[in-house]
């Protein structure tokens, strides 16, 4: 029988934000991916000592992640994530590499990355084999601080109604292995074949987690809370939200206009819950199949909008879902951000323009270009 333990959850006084922004790094001459970041680690922390908390390792040498503080909006926490880019940008020319941002690289193979040091990373592989070693994929994670644990799941599956607005947004993967996967994220689909990866399942209440989490522990599935890697989880550690359904962004103003989404959803879920209301969820098929449409067309995908099967396309959905909520931005200091979301929709998503360039160009190295050229402007 598992003993459940309790999971304490450090709720946040206030609706604070956090950004985890995945980079990759990709060697200037060849646009390939370098397995470099150990020597970057170095030289960034002699260089910028009071910025090394910033910047975080990953599973594979070839990435940098860049880490906000505890931040009160959306505008401090890309200033946060801009001051931290200028100083990783800071090293990068010196050992030949650029920062590359989408969620999956369109020509890399596996085979020839390098795992960062540390068995937590080895006993991942060692577990899961082929799919583990695949995982060249990288994204963006926004934690919103909730102030009680009992909301936190009411919250998090109401959110997922929206889980299709975000992935389609951010698709930013739909090449691999020099091949056009058909996909607006390729990412998508690839990390959840990782045993704990996926959609969350649906508790209602902080107990039923708590059991999950001894069944996990008890039958060796995990041996830490952190191994549970749902595209939206609970950080009980942080007291936060945490939105992982996005792909790798490649430019700031774009993930800008993610982060304030992200914000104004998560703050209007909690503030209609706190009043009484009972939040809206659908069934684990129909976001299921939410997903892998979001996945499959991006900006295109028509996507199911409540538990009665309605369907809509998802930039229509986007448009009104914008104006109800202008008056969150506005309270949240995120209106210009909230905007930008519009300029996604108008101009195109990130899968789109590396389409465009691989298709007036047949070289996938144009495709990486294009991609670090948006960083840089």
């Amino acid at each position: 029988m598992p003993v459940i333990t309790p999971i304490e959850f450090r709720g946040s006084p206030a609706p604070t934000l956090g950004v985890e922004w995945e980079l990759a790094l990709t060697d200037r001459t060849t646009g390939d991916l370098s397995n470099s970041a150990a020597d970057l680690f170095v030289e960034f922390g002699r260089r910028h000592p009071a910025l090394a908390g910033h910047v975080h390792k990953e599973m594979l040498r070839n990435t940098v992640e860049l880490v906000t503080g505890i931040c009160p909006d959306t505008p401090t926490a890309i200033a946060d994530l801009s001051r931290t880019l200028d100083a990783v940008r800071s090293v990068t020319g010196d050992l030949g590499v650029d920062l590359f941002g989408a969620g999956t690289h369109p020509f890399a193979e596996y085979s020839t990355q390098l795992l960062t040091e540390g068995h937590r990373y080895a006993e991942l592989i060692e577990r899961t084999q082929w799919w583990g070693r695949q995982m060249l994929i990288w994204g963006v994670h926004v934690h919103v601080g909730i102030d009680d644990r009992a909301k936190v799941f009411p919250i998090l599956t109401s959110l997922l109604n929206h889980y299709p607005h975000l992935l389609a947004l951010s698709a930013s993967s739909p090449m691999w292995t020099g091949d056009d996967t058909g996909y607006a994220s390729n990412r998508a689909m690839m990390f959840q074949q990782l045993p704990t990866a996926g959609l969350p399942f649906h508790f209602a209440t902080w107990a039923e987690f708590e059991a999950f989490v001894a069944d996990q522990k008890t039958t060796g599935i995990i041996d830490h809370l952190n191994e549970i890697r749902w595209d939206i989880r609970p950080s009980p550690h942080l007291g936060t939200i945490e939105v992982r359904v996005c792909d790798g962004m490649s430019n700031l103003a774009e993930l800008s206009a993610i982060v304030a989404l992200i914000h104004c959803l998560v703050v209007d879920l909690d503030r209609r819950l706190s009043a009484g209301e009972e939040l809206p969820q659908m069934a684990p098929w129909l976001v299921q199949e939410n997903k892998w449409r979001a996945a499959r067309y991006g900006l295109d995908a028509i996507v199911i909008l409540d538990a009665e099967c309605n369907e809509r396309l998802v930039t229509d959905d986007l448009a009104d879902l914008l104006r109800r909520l202008e008056p969150i931005a506005a309270g949240l200091n995120c209106l210009d951000e909230l905007a930008r979301v519009g300029d996604i929709i108008a101009h195109g998503g990130s899968y789109q323009r590396q389409r465009a360039v691989y298709q007036r160009t047949q070289d996938p190295r144009a495709v990486v270009a294009a991609v670090v050229g948006e960083l840089t402007r």
